[in-house]
């Protein structure tokens, strides 16, 4: 996921600087957590943070301040459960390569189904959240099973149990991972079957590639 967003987004694509945000605010934490046990490891590391402004040092800028931005209702139970459907798919293709595959997730209309659909908000995607944490080549989003699935497909079931408010809104839902194999080709830039022959950037890498050449 994360080496997706670094070296095949735009350079200033918001996914690929909310993947360095986060690095960021992990690799802050990290350093005053173990400040008091490794003082002069922690400080040396913290004046090599190439984007830090301020030389006061770890011990003279404060304790860990988490921003209350990062605490968004959901965002934890939606990861939870797609986390869930992704070691569903995982373990049903036990040794073989997941960009390999394409993921259709069936879930009835129902909380479940609406943190997926913060996580993808198309039917379709290769690029969404949920498709990065499934970890699969494309990704789509259904509230009932198709009517024609291939004979090669692994149909995985399984329930994931929704707690939102301290237990206050407790919801159990149903799901279906249907995994089959993609017959798209391998992109030579990102390396997910995305592309339309083995020699051709799938559409999002041409993309990222005209932009590149556009601002140069």
């Amino acid at each position: 996921l994360l080496s997706c967003r670094l070296y095949c987004e735009e350079a200033k694509d918001p996914k690929r600087r909310s993947c360095q945000t986060v690095l960021a605010e992990a690799l802050d934490v990290i350093i005053r957590s173990f400040a008091p046990i490794l003082p002069h490891l922690a400080e040396e590391v913290f004046q090599y943070i190439p984007y830090k402004k301020d030389s006061e040092g770890v011990f003279r800028t404060g304790w860990i301040n988490a921003s209350s931005a990062w605490k968004k209702p959901g965002i934890e139970e939606a990861i939870e459960g797609a986390c869930a459907m992704r070691d569903s798919f995982l373990g049903s293709i036990s040794g073989k390569n997941a960009l390999e595959y394409e993921v259709i997730i069936v879930i009835e209309p129902g909380l479940l189904f609406e943190l997926m659909e913060a996580l993808q908000a198309e039917e379709t995607s290769s690029v969404s959240q949920l498709n990065e944490i499934m970890m699969a080549s494309q990704t789509t989003l259904l509230s009932e099973v198709p009517k024609e699935i291939p004979s090669d497909a692994n149909i995985i079931k399984g329930t994931f149990l929704i707690n939102l408010e301290g237990g206050d809104i407790c919801e159990q839902s149903s799901y279906k991972v249907i995994a089959q194999p993609i017959a798209k080709a391998k992109c030579p830039r990102c390396r997910r079957y995305t592309a339309e022959t083995s020699s051709t950037p799938c559409p999002r890498c041409l993309q990222v590639l005209a932009a590149g050449k556009g601002s140069t």
